[in-house]
């Protein structure tokens, strides 16, 4: 069964697309995410219980105070273990790093497979305030760090005055888990200003036109955790 483009879906089918999938991998994330909302409901309703208002605006107060903090503390938690869920959907298939890497906010360019080989080691290129930053990930450490060198003189002959940096995305030593990828990329110190980095993208063209097509990696790609995000914060 083919996913559904979260752009074409309405706010609540998006709630009710993310819900199901999170519940397939998650099966107790409902009576969490009602646990969290009754708790969340009883500390707003006492704390709006406590403010000066005595009769019906005082009722009406702890009511929605109540509802209020009920529903901020489920949307928190679901938004968690949605995220987590998703991680773990896609970790360990080819091309993961790279859907994680598309939760990135604005101002961020992700280029997923600017290399790789018959083994389904892959180098993804982001472009941002810390100038490249190019993403490997893979089965073998020695051929995903043989992979990065490779990519990272062919990006040094366009680019050579450009900060660089290298990550590997994985389990093993000196590699950054999945989970953590965005948040390591996007704590990278700041390099380059916005004018440069237009300057940066429009001189890869050339380098990514010397490429030529290639083959995707076999095996699926997952693509939709940014649509998980859109789903979960609105568009």
């Amino acid at each position: 069964m083919s996913q559904l483009d979260p752009s074409s879906m309405s706010r609540r089918q998006q709630i009710l697309e993310t819900y199901r999938m999170t519940k397939q991998a998650d099966p107790a994330v409902g009576l969490w995410v009602g646990g969290t909302f009754v708790v969340g409901a009883v500390v707003g309703g006492v704390l709006f219980w406590l403010l000066p208002a005595n009769g019906l605006l005082g009722i009406i107060f702890t009511v929605v105070g109540a509802v209020l903090f009920g529903v901020v503390a489920a949307l928190l938690l679901f938004s968690r273990r949605a995220q987590r869920a998703a991680y773990n959907r896609i970790e360990g298939q080819p091309g993961a790093a790279a859907a994680a890497l598309n939760m990135l906010r604005r101002g961020w360019t992700v280029t997923p497979a600017v290399g790789f080989n018959k083994n389904q080691d892959v180098v993804h290129r982001v472009v941002g305030p810390p100038g490249i930053v190019l993403v490997a990930e893979g089965t073998s450490p020695a051929r995903v760090r043989a992979l990065l060198a490779t990519e990272r003189t062919k990006h040094q002959r366009v680019l050579p005055d450009t900060p660089l940096t290298e990550v590997v995305a994985g389990n093993g030593e000196g590699e950054i888990p999945l989970p953590k990828l965005v948040s390591h990329v996007s704590r990278l110190k700041r390099q380059v200003k916005p004018a440069e980095i237009t300057d940066i993208l429009y001189r890869l063209k050339a380098l990514d036109a010397q490429r030529g097509t290639l083959p995707l990696p076999k095996g699926p790609v997952p693509t939709n955790m940014k649509g998980q995000r859109g789903n979960m914060r609105g568009r």
